[in-house]
């Protein structure tokens, strides 16, 4: 221990250093340091400050004889000397400094005390107050522990999705979370259609910053097969993470693995990357008021062919989609919605296409992707053609209705769960996403792509079916999956034949995209009179969908 110049009241500096009390009278007291709750405070008669261990209680009436003073002093040095040489051994020095003066010399009765006397002194200093208070503070430390032993402090792992409105049960959510042993937060909202969500992505992505409730924000995304390739080429998504272990695409048939690996430009890969995990899907349907067939002696449409006949002009609403109306007309000519090259696979080439849209649009009466089931609902029109997400519920909710997909086959549609390329950005500008993705993404595709997520699709609680049901359908597996029947007989999914004739949308090749151009700029020409308004809005689509396909592979 060290001791300060006589007559000083200037404390010692240790390190860390303690906090000392102004000298109070002429006894020698050792008060609690408040500072440093395992130290006391001791002040002695001459003016000095000291700070000792527990071990030394309270001191008194010290002021009657330098010898007591001293054997004090010893009885602190050697408590202090132990510690102090088991923390300094090794460290190859050890300084002290004092503020406002020199370290005196010992007196020699310090070193000449013995361990016997300093064991009276220090059992004469234990008065038994320091011992109540070491016990209280126990006490306080052991009762602050049990508090803090009964908090829960779980782990958390956020998600945040943001889907298509419609597109799964919420139930979902509340079962995924109870998967993972409740550890998963998880947060869903939901929009109206792909559409929106696509130009949410594209939005934040023009602005060069992220809102913390905009999609591009979120964890994962759904997103629509046909915006898949626009989405890719944007950059506007990134690809799957860590999937070559993943149980869910090991379980993906080898026909979905076609479709899902891109290039970075959104084309058809076999040695690309995952880009997005399919989770519903459908198929472009037919739907038509039996009542009115009967009471005009129609036969029930079976397949694209029969809006081509004249008893039907005028009395259909279709979707306004490029690729499915232009789709309609290939396979009306026993072609394939992803022909490549029209001239050489087409029977009469891009004419005869041309022709035969021509002849469409007298057919229909109505092109408009948001108001065609409105018109069929009103009996404006006999016949709708649309997405089965949409189409299917409309049609439960009528009476006499009959839904087909045409037997040689139509158009499938996919939602995909996609991952937004957030991570480009700067992290301070995404929320609570400033690591990165979510974990729990992998676990949330396998949940989704689990066979009991299949049951709301069988039961007809929501449109569209399983990719894993689309794939065991492939396989002949009738038996597995359950052809789901509503009350009016409308069927939730194709029979095997007729989905063995179904196909995904692909990306169009350069070739195509130029004879899509050419069917626009044909049909666009002053020649081709009688175009009415709703076709002429389908051709305004159109034009956008290859000034947006243009730029997108560009």
């Amino acid at each position: 221990m060290l001791f300060l110049p006589p007559a000083t009241a200037t404390p010692l500096i240790f390190n860390p250093p303690l906090f000392s009390l102004p000298t109070l009278g002429s006894n020698v007291r050792i008060n609690a340091n408040r500072r440093f709750p395992r130290f006391r405070t001791c002040h002695v008669s001459d003016g000095r400050t000291l700070c000792i261990p527990w071990g030394f209680a309270q001191c008194q009436n010290f002021t009657d004889a330098q010898h007591r003073t001293s054997s004090v002093h010893s009885t602190i040095l050697l408590h202090f000397a132990a510690p102090a040489v088991l923390f300094f051994v090794g460290l190859g020095s050890v300084s002290a400094c004092t503020v406002g003066g020199s370290l005196p010399t010992p007196p020699s009765s310090v070193v000449t005390t013995t361990l016997t006397e300093e064991k009276g002194v220090a059992e004469s200093l234990d008065l038994g107050i320091d011992q109540k208070d070491l016990a209280e503070d126990n006490e306080e430390m052991e009762r602050s522990f049990g508090v803090w032993k009964t908090k829960k402090f779980a782990l958390t792992v956020p998600l945040r999705v943001v889907a298509l409105r419609g597109s799964f049960p919420p139930s979902w959510i509340k079962e995924f979370t109870q998967s993972q042993s409740r550890r998963a937060k998880v947060s869903a909202e939901f929009r109206r259609s792909p559409e929106s969500i696509f130009s949410e992505l594209g939005s934040s992505s023009k602005k060069g910053s992220i809102g913390p409730k905009s999609a591009m924000a979120a964890d994962i995304v759904s997103l629509g097969d046909s915006w898949l390739n626009y989405a890719i080429n944007d950059g506007l998504i990134e690809p799957m993470h860590e999937v070559k272990n993943q149980s869910w695409l090991n379980d993906l048939s080898d026909a979905w693995k076609v479709f899902l690996r891109r290039n970075n430009k959104g084309e058809l890969d076999p040695n690309g990357k995952i880009w997005g995990v399919p989770y519903r899907c459908g198929c472009l349907v037919i739907a038509y008021k039996k009542n009115k067939f009967v009471k005009m002696g129609l036969a029930p449409i079976e397949d694209w062919a029969d809006l081509w006949k004249s008893d039907l002009t005028g009395k259909i609403s279709m979707i306004d989609s490029p690729r499915e109306v232009v789709g309609a007309a290939l396979k009306y000519m026993g072609a394939s919605y992803n022909t490549k090259d029209v001239d050489s696979q087409v029977p009469g080439g891009k004419s005869s296409v041309m022709q035969n849209l021509k002849l469409l649009q007298r057919q229909v009466k109505l092109f408009d992707s948001t108001h065609y089931l409105k018109a069929f609902s009103s009996g404006d029109v006999w016949v709708a053609v649309g997405w089965s997400s949409d189409v299917i519920p409309t049609a439960k909710r009528m009476s006499n209705v009959a839904v087909i997909v045409p037997k040689s086959g139509s158009s499938l549609w996919v939602d995909l769960w996609a991952i937004p390329a957030a991570t480009r950005f700067d992290s301070s500008q995404i929320g609570g996403r400033v690591r990165g993705p979510s974990p729990l993404i992998n676990q949330w595709i396998d949940f989704c792509l689990q066979p009991g997520r299949s049951f709301p699709f069988k039961q007809g609680m929501l449109p569209g079916f399983s990719p894993n049901a689309l794939q065991l359908y492939s396989n002949n597996a009738q038996e597995d999956v359950a052809i789901v029947k509503t009350g009016n007989g409308i069927s939730e999914m194709p029979s095997p034949d007729i989905l063995a004739r179904c196909e995904f949308l692909e990306p169009l090749s350069e070739k195509a995209l130029m004879d899509y151009r050419w069917l626009v700029s044909q049909m666009e020409m002053p020649t081709c009179n009688g175009i009415s308004l709703s076709f002429q809005h389908f051709l305004s689509k159109f034009q956008r969908f290859l000034s947006n396909y243009g730029s997108s592979s560009s």
